[in-house]
């Protein structure tokens, strides 16, 4: 696992010993992670603190040629809201540390141009599996269903 998946976890592992959903987030430019973040939905009662909205957020405001130098980590495959601002922003790439749990949005990005790549870290999809299997009602909450 490369440096800044290992934060993005370690940022979903934070998440996980605050009591909310273990998804981590990182957004990187020039080789330097400018924003981190997990998901705060719980700890924040939001509806829309997924780990990459809160990356995104933590990272301040961007200019347009930073973003479009960027990648965004993430170690769960984003959702449609979340594919969203990746494309807003024009995030060029996105590495997802799996998508054997849940698989997102990622080839509606794709079709726009979005690079993709997908990891499925074992380690990351264990970790993510025996969450969900302890947790299913908090995490169909999560995901809208």
């Amino acid at each position: 696992m490369d440096e800044h998946m290992t934060t993005a976890w370690e940022e979903a592992k934070r998440g996980l010993e605050e009591g909310g959903i273990p998804i981590g987030s990182v957004l990187v430019v020039g080789g330097r992670v400018v924003g981190r973040g997990h998901n705060r939905r719980v700890q924040g009662d939001s509806s829309v603190l997924h780990a990459e909205m809160d990356c995104l957020e933590n990272a301040g405001r961007l200019t347009s040629k930073d973003y479009g130098r960027s990648v965004l980590y993430s170690t769960l495959s984003p959702c449609d809201m979340c594919a969203g601002a990746v494309l807003l922003y024009k995030i060029p790439k996105v590495v997802v540390g799996e998508n054997v749990n849940f698989k997102g949005a990622e080839e509606h990005m794709r079709k726009r141009g979005v690079e993709v790549e997908v990891l499925n870290h074992p380690a990351i999809i264990e970790f993510f599996r025996n969450w969900v299997d302890e947790n299913p009602e908090l995490w169909n909450e999560d995901i809208g269903e």
